[in-house]
């Protein structure tokens, strides 16, 4: 991203020892799979009816948290995505997401 964006609002300052701060906050390191506690769910809401199968309760890095994603996508063998720190999967598949993710060491697994 082009860093000259982010300053477009920004008043020039006549301090020699100013930084700007782009206000980004840095991710949390991600936990071990066996200190994380995920929940697993079956969803309708805002997709048109359509049935989805929700992961939520990741605690990490936002390319780990793709990772698993893509990961799951592929062990149930259907679409999805990552979204605002929830994976979803296209259809009910609770059952083979929560055995994918005991699989992966992800012990603390909730199905609801």
């Amino acid at each position: 991203m082009a860093d000259w964006k982010e300053r477009l609002g920004m008043v020039y300052s006549t301090n020699p020892d100013f930084t700007y701060d782009c206000g980004e906050v840095a991710e949390e390191e991600t936990l071990a799979p066996e200190k994380q506690t995920l929940r697993v769910w079956r969803d309708t809401k805002g997709r048109g009816g359509k049935v989805a199968t929700v992961v939520r309760g990741f605690v990490g890095k936002s390319d780990d948290l793709e990772a698993l994603g893509r990961d799951l996508k592929r062990g149930c063998g259907v679409g999805g995505s990552v979204k605002e720190g929830e994976i979803i999967i296209q259809g009910d598949h609770r059952d083979r997401v929560t055995a994918l993710l005991i699989q992966k060491g992800y012990t603390q697994t909730k199905k609801v």
